[in-house]
């Protein structure tokens, strides 16, 4: 191993977000060690891979401790879509608590570098438009969203007790709204919601009237920020948001999907589920000054290469 090879852990390496992250670490020559229990990721997502020298996968459940040698960890593991998290929300709780537990408990003993995918659900329905790292947030502690939302606060003070108390490196990353080839379409989220849609001719769901916004990021961008964060000197502990500060409103999403796609569906309109946050943009002032990223990828671009997987991925 040369010295600018590290040994680096991925849990939910076999999730959407993980999968492009070990693809990155492995272009970059570190030796990857996938984790996933395969909960809600397919091993579609990392089939090409798995010959790759630098590339091990090990089947594994983060609320269990895990006992290997590494020099970094990214702690993706949690499933991030409501459809999947509201599934099993005892279980969901225990992945973002016992999993932070167990992984900071590794980096403790080896040593390791440790970054936490927390999420933009932190804020909750914010009363501060955009979000910056200093809100505190509006989250209801015992709604249907509460475990997955919670769960990330928690994981949080986690990282931050364990960085004063033991020293831990630590890095948090806030993430907002993120997409791109290789997201579940049966996931629930907007984006993969309305391009399969739009794909098999069915109606468009829209929750609510379709004028909440959100800030949707590419997933390459996405990447290189954590890339850039986890690298980023130590006292950077974060939290520090990623995503793309372009807001849309949902509407305008289903209508770009639809012309893109060449589709005749039609948008229909559902109650809005419960704490559904009516707006979610990120300040990333903090990212752009200390770690010189933004999102480059405009949102029409982004979506071409998404429609473009999902149309081969469902065969329309």
């Amino acid at each position: 191993m040369s010295e600018t090879t590290k040994r680096v852990l991925v849990t939910g390496g076999a999730g959407f977000l993980g999968s492009h992250l070990c693809e990155r670490l492995l272009q970059e020559g570190h030796d990857v060690l996938c984790v996933d229990n395969f909960y809600t990721s397919t091993r579609r997502n990392i089939v090409h891979l798995r010959e790759h020298p630098n590339f091990e996968l090990l089947r594994h459940d983060v609320t269990f401790p895990l006992y290997v040698e590494v020099d970094e960890i990214y702690n993706m593991a949690c499933p991030a879509s409501p459809i999947h998290y509201q599934r099993d929300p005892v279980q969901t709780t225990k992945t973002s608590v016992h999993g932070a537990i167990n992984m900071l408990g590794l980096a403790k003993r080896t040593g390791a570098r440790i970054l936490q995918a927390s999420t933009s659900e932190v804020y909750g329905d914010p009363s501060v438009h955009p979000q910056t790292e200093g809100y505190w947030g509006n989250v209801n502690p015992i709604g249907t969203r509460s475990c997955y939302d919670e769960g990330k606060r928690c994981a949080e003070t986690l990282f931050f007790d364990y960085h004063r108390q033991h020293d831990t490196q630590i890095k948090v990353a806030r993430i907002f709204n993120t997409y791109g080839p290789r997201m579940l379409p049966d996931d629930g989220r907007v984006v993969s919601n309305f391009i399969v849609q739009a794909l098999k001719g069915e109606d468009i769901t829209i929750y609510g009237d379709g004028s909440q916004t959100r800030s949707f990021c590419y997933v390459d961008d996405l990447v290189e920020g954590l890339v850039r964060l986890m690298n980023a000197k130590p006292e950077l502990t974060g939290p520090i948001n990623l995503g793309n500060p372009a807001e849309f409103t949902i509407q305008y999403l289903a209508a770009t999907v639809i012309e893109m796609v060449g589709s005749d569906s039609k948008m229909v309109h559902r109650p809005l589920p419960q704490d559904d946050p009516a707006q979610r943009q990120p300040d990333v002032t903090l990212a752009k000054a200390e770690l010189g990223w933004t999102a480059d990828v405009p949102l029409d671009e982004g979506l071409k290469s998404t429609i473009a997987y999902f149309r081969a991925l469902i065969g329309v």
